[in-house]
């Protein structure tokens, strides 16, 4: 059963308010303090894109968070449609957007986009529910590449992204909110 964190839903195995009780010996407290870190980091992006308005407003839901992965849901309406219909392209734009954002940012540092390229497969149809899932597929200290997909809820193959990310060197600044 998903666990929910102010609003966000979360696979069963993310819990953000679990207590971990590890005896630190040698290497271990760096992984106790990079896993601490690390949920840390994951809660407060979850925040901040429940109550970011861009996102509220196209109904972008952020299921999951993980170093360097994300899964953003939306349902597009009539609304969201283009002039034939079908769901705008900038609308599944921003939708792989905010899953990279959430990706590229879950290591703690301020990561921006520095190239976005998309390709669209196939048309997607308003009221069908629309996955992005955002992986990690290369970081280095000042880059990271990733790798997005869209898929409706019938699996099929929306469109397709490749994003670079540059990463800055200062720590998400809501953290020490």
């Amino acid at each position: 059963m998903p666990s929910q964190a102010r609003g966000v839903i979360f696979p069963a195995s993310f819990n953000p308010s679990t207590k971990f009780e590890i005896k630190p010996q040698g290497d271990l407290q760096h992984i106790h303090r990079e896993f601490t870190m690390g949920q840390e980091v994951f809660s407060a992006i979850a925040e901040r894109v429940q109550s970011e308005g861009y996102a509220r407003k196209l109904g972008l839901q952020l299921l999951e968070v993980s170093e360097g992965r994300a899964v953003v849901e939306m349902v597009p309406m009539e609304d969201d449609a283009n002039i034939f219909g079908m769901v705008h392209g900038g609308a599944i734009f921003s939708l792989m957007d905010e899953a990279f954002q959430a990706s590229c940012n879950s290591h703690g540092r301020v990561a921006v986009a520095l190239d976005v390229n998309v390709v669209f497969h196939h048309p997607a149809e308003p009221g069908q529910t629309l996955r992005a899932e955002s992986r990690e597929i290369h970081r280095s200290n000042k880059t990271g590449a990733y790798e997005i997909r869209v898929t409706d809820e019938n699996h099929t193959l929306i469109a397709s992204c490749q994003a670079l990310a540059y990463r800055k060197k200062e720590r998400l600044p809501f953290l020490d909110e």
